[in-house]
């Protein structure tokens, strides 16, 4: 597969607001497991574009039921649940798990098979992590359409500043998925991610290309192909605190999203 920099998006997003678009975007991160109280994004929209943040006052996701904890600020572009005590949710993450609280279908924005890119730059500590990938809905019957493709996965202890790098996650994430191979990596890049760089993969049925300002920095053969959403998220990991750093705001700041919308 050869990708182009001649990108004709159909869908794009600076974030200049005034307000963030919310027949688009659902400012929480995986509800059903939780609720849209406890899961609502800390952000802004402003001239630098998206900003989110963890600040440090910012409660716990399903505390109590994820380990090991994590606080989260994340938007996503779909949404659906089955009822209460049912286990029909998006991305579970452990056996058992049920709804807590259900949620409406909202489809938002679903992608590809084509190109999404996404400018952005990030201010971690070795406690945080900043994320953008598209993942299947998982609203077939067996829920099985739930493939990832990893954009950019970036934890702040693998980022170094003199001279600047960091390992740069990418690749497919297989999950139930038994049509996919598992082929994740994150290859460590000479870029600093305190500044705005383009991060996109392109795909078909065959392959998908994931860049970074243009550069290719991985292929892996047969990604999934079908309806996906983006998902867009900075975390920060409690557990690895030195008890020095809790007063650290990890920001992820998105400058620019642009999609081949799903067909």
């Amino acid at each position: 597969m050869d990708f182009s920099s001649d990108f004709s998006p159909d869908f794009s997003d600076d974030f200049r607001g005034p307000t963030l678009d919310t027949d688009v975007w659902l400012p929480h991160y995986l509800p059903a497991w939780s609720s849209r109280a406890e899961s609502a994004a800390s952000f802004r929209i402003g001239k630098e574009g998206l900003v989110l943040d963890v600040p440090i006052d910012h409660p716990l996701w399903c505390a109590g039921d994820h380990e090991p904890p994590i606080r989260v600020s994340g938007l996503q572009t779909a949404s659906w649940s089955g009822p209460v005590g049912s286990a029909r949710g998006q991305q579970r993450f452990r056996e058992g798990q049920v709804v807590r609280e259900e949620q409406p279908t909202f489809e938002g924005l679903l992608v590809g098979p084509g190109r999404v890119e996404v400018h952005a730059r990030m201010t971690l500590s070795p406690r945080s992590m900043a994320a953008l990938w598209l993942t299947g809905l998982e609203d077939d019957r067996d829920q099985l359409r739930c493939g990832e493709l990893c954009v950019f996965e970036v934890f702040g202890d693998a980022v170094d500043r003199s001279p600047a790098s960091a390992e740069v996650g990418v690749g497919v994430k297989a999950f139930r998925d038994p049509a996919l191979t598992q082929d994740f990596a994150a290859p460590r890049l000479a870029v600093d991610v305190t500044r705005p760089h383009t991060y996109a993969v392109d795909w078909d049925e065959r392959e998908a290309v994931f860049t970074v300002d243009g550069r290719e920095v991985r292929r892996c053969a047969a990604p999934p192909t079908y309806p996906m959403q983006l998902m867009v998220a900075v975390f920060d990991f409690p557990d690895r605190s030195t008890a020095l750093d809790d007063h650290l705001v990890p920001e992820l700041v998105v400058e620019r999203v642009a999609a081949t919308r799903a067909r």
